[in-house]
Formats: structure tokens, sequence, C-alpha cells
């Protein structure tokens, strides 16, 4: 009886499940929408590459001349400064007391010059025959011009001194504006690399666009060729580019996109371009999509038409 009720209510339950899943299979698929358009580029045949945004004059890491505890830090980030501004200075007490008592140097070291001249100039008078010999006189002019090369070498270390205290403020060394600042007023300021830029300056007037173009494509590369940079996110912000010259040497890629087809030992040239900083709301560090005109593929159509007809 249990059999009679139960394999009929499990047969419906089935086709009622099977007709459910083919329901469910028969949707079409909603792919999901991107969140930009991707850029519309009117060049037949492009190269394509990522492209970084730095300053004109390359992002400069401002460096200490002299290690020290930071006293002061003089730029804000988004400052313009000027050739010579100060960025941020080192603790000077130290190098001060050691410029006061080379200073001090120089004062007796100049006493003891003009002691000895006077020395010299009294003998230089003295009219009575043998009252000064041959040898004392000679001391005391011997005695003048040690006593004159002692001067010089103070003042030298004064001049050191003050070389090394103006050393300890750090100023720009291009007229541009600030990108980073990663130094605080207490910290340690090596001079040596760092990790991190002390100062980050650039001048951005002018904006360059580093490019990574792949070394399968290198060949395919014109300077004369037209390229445009889109700012990824919102591909109506596109701004045409100048070229300004290719690095001569070829270096491993960075930068992995994920792509199959890419390989870890991928090789890229590097070719930079410029545009006015006003032109696009972008800074430095961003990436952009760059897309140059291919003109390969009609040179070498034009190769091949021409061998042909030469042909008989």
């Amino acid at each position: 009886m249990i059999r009679k009720v139960v394999l009929p209510v499990l047969a419906v339950s089935g086709l009622f499940f099977a007709l459910w899943m083919v329901r469910q299979g028969s949707k079409p698929i909603v792919y999901s929408q991107p969140v930009a358009d991707p850029p519309r580029v009117e060049f037949p045949s492009r190269i394509s590459g990522a492209g970084i945004v730095e300053a004109s004059t390359r992002n400069i890491s401002v460096g200490a001349h002299l290690p020290g505890i930071v006293g002061r830090v003089h730029a804000a980030v988004g400052e313009r400064v000027k050739v010579g501004s100060p960025l941020f200075s080192i603790d000077d007490r130290a190098a001060r007391a050691d410029l006061a008592v080379r200073e001090a140097r120089v004062l007796e070291a100049e006493a003891s010059l003009q002691d000895l001249k006077a020395q010299l100039r009294i003998a230089e008078n003295v009219r009575i025959p043998g009252a000064l010999s041959l040898e004392d006189f000679t001391k005391r002019q011997f005695a003048v011009k040690a006593a004159e090369a002692r001067m010089a070498i103070a003042k030298a270390e004064v001049n050191a001194a003050r070389v090394d205290l103006d050393l300890l403020t750090v100023r720009a060394p291009i007229e541009g504006q600030i990108l980073q600042v990663n130094i605080r007023p207490g910290e340690y300021a090596p001079s040596g690399p760092t990790a991190d830029p002390l100062v980050l300056l650039g001048n951005l007037d002018w904006l360059h666009v580093r490019v990574d173009i792949d070394e399968n494509d290198a060949w395919r590369f014109s300077e004369t060729a037209s390229a445009v940079a889109f700012v990824r996110g919102n591909p109506s912000l596109r701004t045409p580019l100048q070229f300004q010259y290719i690095e001569k040497y070829v270096i491993p890629k960075r930068s992995l996109t994920g792509e199959s087809t890419e390989r870890v030992d991928t090789r890229v040239m590097q070719v930079v371009y410029s545009f006015r900083g006003d032109s696009l709301a972008v800074f430095p560090g961003q990436l952009m999509d760059v897309f140059i005109e291919d003109r390969s593929a009609s040179t070498t159509a034009q190769s091949a038409s021409g061998v042909a007809a030469t042909q008989p």
C-alpha cells in the first residue's frame, strides 16, 4: 500500500524538479555591466600600454646632506617652491657651537699673528749693529709666516663649519611642487637612500607618461605615430600626447595585468610622452591607458606590394 502511494509521489516530484531545472537553465545569462566603458580609439591598428604619470622633471626624492634629528619642516604637500627654498632643517645646535669655537680660534690666531708682526717690525727698525743677530731676525720672519698659515687654516675651518651648518637646511634643487613629505620634526633623517623619500618634489606644469610597451610590440612602434591617453575609470577624459624620448634600455616588466598570455619574464620598452598638467585632473603615480597608432601594418603592406610589383 505504501509503495503504491510513495512511488507515484516521488515520480511526480522528480518530474516537477526536472521541469524547474530546465526552466532555470533556459534563462538568459545576465552579464554584469562594466564600471566604465572601454576607451574608443580611432586608430585602425594600435599599440596599447599602461602608462604611469610622473613630473616632467621626474619625481625627485630629496634627501639630507648630513644625518640628524629633524628640527623643522618648512614645506607642505601641494606647496609650490622655488629653487633654494628650504624644505626641512636638521637640528643645528651642535653645528653652531662648533662654528663658535672655530671663530674663536680665528681671533686667537689673529692676535698671535699681530703680536709676531709687531715683534718683526721692531727687529726691522733696530739700527744698532750687533743688537740683533741674523738668526733671531730670521726666526721672527718664519714665526710670522707660520702664524699666517695658522690663520689661514683657522679661517678655512670656519668656512667648513659654515658649509656644514648650511647643509643642515635641505633646499629645493628645482622649481616645482611638493608631492610628498615623509619626515616630521623629531624624526631621524639619514643621509643615505631611504625606502620612502623624505621629500618628493617635481614640476607639474607639464606631466610625463612613462608607457611600458611589450618587447613583442617594440618593432611596431614609431616615434612620429600619434598617441592618446585615457584616464582610467572615465574614457571621456582623454588627452593627446607629445613624444619626448625612448629609454634606450629594455627592462623587465614590473606590473602584471593577470592575462594568460603574460609571462613573468616579459621585458618592456619604456617610452615617455608629455602633456600639459592643467589639461587633465591626474596626479603623479596615477595609471593611464595609452594607445599608440600602429603604422607598421600599412608599411608592411606597401613593402609587400612593392616587392610583388618588381617580380616578373
